[in-house]
């Protein structure tokens, strides 16, 4: 398939920028693969759709406040530094990204907060935008990640043109987040509420959670029409073996098993097994999930709405047939359905 044939024509105003009032109150669109049929519906409707037995899978994933701002030495000048991941506790290596870049040379050190609460020196280039820093810091590991945490902002995606808010803090997290590693929420996620899954757990419903830290490849635009040529970055995930068991389980079953989240999806399709089971895992995964596909473990999936030509929707379009996604997402456009991480969902089953 080529990149082309995942355009369609997304309306700026559909791309949310704030949540829904009510995690569980966003709007869920219901897609029958086989058929093609479309169900409008309230996320927490998702119960009828579920019964006893079946297993919903999710990314425990945790976002950190990824986005500092801090200032040049000598010159002062305001940079952005988004945190991508540690890349050695003891040392505090950390690999970034600088804005802008140009002005941020190896050997530079850069002030943090108002009293300069953390202090950081430039020690590698990696890519244009990509460098390499060491945050100078004599305290515990306790200490410096409650800095992070005074310093740093919710990374809020670009595309959503505004300053994150305490909101915020808690909303791009989804309530189950336990491991922090992620600078991007597992986004179909954030629908969840205490209350709905309590009721799912009370209908049976058995959940797996699985680990995959979100980069910020999820958002990094294809720029090549013939796909096979397109490389996605590595993320690391965990699949622990309690949690591939009760997976298993419900294989063997044969009950409803649904992946929440592309990331869940891509996780679960980077551990499958000789004889199509889930193994446990601890590895990084840059698989990339376009129509044609196989998968492997999931029967169903809960995804929220993408934009043109994303990896996230040819995935999407791999799992529910591309004329039914494709067709699927003019009647979201046409409903106007809210698009993107803080928009609506779709139940694909």
């Amino acid at each position: 398939m080529k990149l082309s044939q995942f355009k369609f024509n997304l309306p700026e105003s559909l791309i949310a920028h704030t949540p829904a009032n009510t995690r569980d109150e966003s709007r869920l669109m219901v897609l029958h693969r086989d058929s093609g049929k479309i169900e409008h519906k309230i996320f927490k409707d998702v119960l009828d759709y579920f019964d006893d037995q079946d297993v919903m899978i999710l990314n425990n994933t945790k976002v950190f406040p990824a986005r500092m701002y801090g200032n040049k030495e000598k010159t002062g000048a305001t940079i952005e530094v988004f945190l991508l991941r540690e890349l050695n506790k003891e040392l505090r290596l950390w690999d970034v990204l600088v804005d802008p870049a140009r002005k941020i040379r190896v050997g530079n050190k850069l002030y943090f907060g108002d009293d300069d609460l953390l202090i950081a020196e430039v020690v590698d280039n990696t890519t244009s935008r990509g460098r390499t820093i060491r945050f100078l810091f004599d305290g515990t590991d306790e200490e410096f990640r409650r800095n992070v945490e005074i310093l740093g902002e919710t990374p809020l995606p670009k595309y959503i043109k505004r300053k994150a808010t305490a909101e915020d803090k808690d909303r791009y997290q989804t309530i189950f987040a336990k491991h922090e590693g992620a600078v991007a929420a597992p986004t179909a996620g954030l629908h969840f509420s205490r209350e709905l899954m309590k009721r799912l757990e009370l209908k049976g419903v058995e959940f797996a959670e699985v680990t995959l830290h979100v980069g910020l490849g999820t958002f990094r635009p294809v720029e090549v029409e013939d796909l096979t040529k397109h490389k996605m970055d590595s993320e690391q995930f965990i699949i622990e073996e309690k949690q591939a068991n009760i997976v298993n389980r419900a294989i063997e079953r044969k009950k409803r098993i649904c992946a929440v989240g592309t990331t869940s999806m891509r996780t679960i399709e980077s551990a499958v097994s000789a004889n199509k089971t889930l193994k446990s895992a601890n590895d990084w995964t840059s698989k990339f999930i376009f129509p044609p596909y196989e998968f492997s473990i999931a029967n169903s999936m809960i995804t929220n709405f993408h934009t043109p030509e994303s990896t996230l929707l040819m995935m999407i379009c791999a799992f529910g047939g591309y004329e039914h996604v494709m067709h699927a997402y003019e009647v979201a456009v046409k409903e106007k359905y809210r698009f993107y991480s803080y928009g609506d969902a779709m139940l694909i089953i």
